[in-house]
């Protein structure tokens, strides 16, 4: 076995011996044009022990290579889009997809200092140049108090991303439909939310929107009746199941009394007990009537305030659906 060989099996650099200051220049070259100092040919890298060695004799051209690519790995485009850390993701939410600069609010540098006074005057100036370059169109403005409606309404009512993800684009189809002009801003986005939330499977009630919008109910309800008809979209009735973790949680019910209520409702639905009823009304039915076969300690009051519905239609639909638990499936 040569030196050479040993000196790869051993993981330890000697040095070569050479005759001269010239033919060790003529090693570094080779070594940074990828090629083998002792017989010539290339150099391959190893990229899991992080060095570059001779693919014909084994010599290592150069160790403890710096890994310069990304530490996560994707398996798609999209999954790429949203780990990679140049730039920021393009996203649904912001008016101009996120690809213009944004001016933070806070008259602060790089290291946390306050801007002196000519300087904080410099950076509002700015501000309001770029907010007047962000929307210069009039859709874009339209787009931009839209967007910021639903980001709005979605927060308060506790909506997760992919549901103002999918409400944006509701409300971009509208509007590129020319189905916004003429029309209450706030009742499309509304609308368009409510759509949202119904298609990702978090449907909030009408009476929930309520509280939150800038309209009245009927308003917005009538403006979701004419994005639905108009954009084609494929809105399924409302299963009461969805609401069932929701209301568990606000009444802080255990997992048994939640699994419960989902099997009422599965067996509800079987003998068709939810058609035409309230899906929010049988939802907290089945809590009220789970928490009594789990002996939990909960009244009809209680279920109703979390429901937001009335302690009658819990008195109708619990009935109704704990018959229908009694049939055989």
């Amino acid at each position: 076995m040569t030196s050479t060989n040993q000196r790869i099996t051993g993981r330890q650099r000697q040095p070569l011996e050479r005759g001269d200051a010239e033919s060790e220049s003529e090693s570094e070259e080779g070594r940074e044009r990828g090629t083998c100092p002792e017989c010539g040919a290339a150099g391959v890298t190893d990229e899991k022990r992080g060095e570059t060695v001779c693919r014909e004799c084994g010599v290592v051209l150069e160790e403890d290579v710096v890994d310069r690519g990304p530490e996560w790995r994707s398996f798609d485009s999209r999954d790429k889009d949203e780990k990679s850390r140049v730039g920021s993701p393009t996203t649904e939410l912001l008016h101009d997809k996120g690809l213009s600069s944004v001016i933070d609010w806070q008259n602060k540098d790089a290291h946390g200092q306050t801007l002196s006074s000519k300087k904080r005057e410099k950076m509002s100036r700015l501000r309001t140049w770029d907010e007047r370059f962000r929307a210069q169109s009039a859709k874009d403005r339209n787009l931009k108090q839209a967007l910021g409606e639903i980001d709005r309404m979605a927060s308060a009512l506790g909506i997760p991303k992919d549901a103002r993800k999918t409400a944006s684009v509701i409300y971009r189809r509208a509007l590129e439909e020319d189905l916004v002009p003429g029309r209450s801003i706030e009742a499309m986005a509304t609308g368009s939310l409510y759509a949202g939330a119904r298609q990702a499977d978090v449907p909030r009630t009408l009476d929930e929107l309520e509280n939150v919008s800038r309209v009245d109910r009927k308003e917005f309800a009538r403006a979701y009746r004419y994005i639905a008809r108009e954009l084609e979209l494929a809105m399924e009735p409302t299963d009461p199941v969805q609401y069932v973790p929701r209301l568990a949680s606000d009444l802080d019910l255990p997992e048994e009394t939640k699994q419960r209520a989902v099997e009422l409702l599965e067996a509800g639905k079987r003998e068709a007990v939810h058609s035409g009823k309230n899906p929010v009304g049988l939802a907290a039915a089945s809590i009220y009537a789970a928490g009594k076969l789990t002996n939990v300690d909960i009244t009809q009051h209680e279920v109703a305030d979390a429901a937001d519905v009335s302690a009658v239609t819990i008195r109708d639909r619990y009935t109704e659906l704990l018959d229908a638990a009694d049939h055989p499936a």
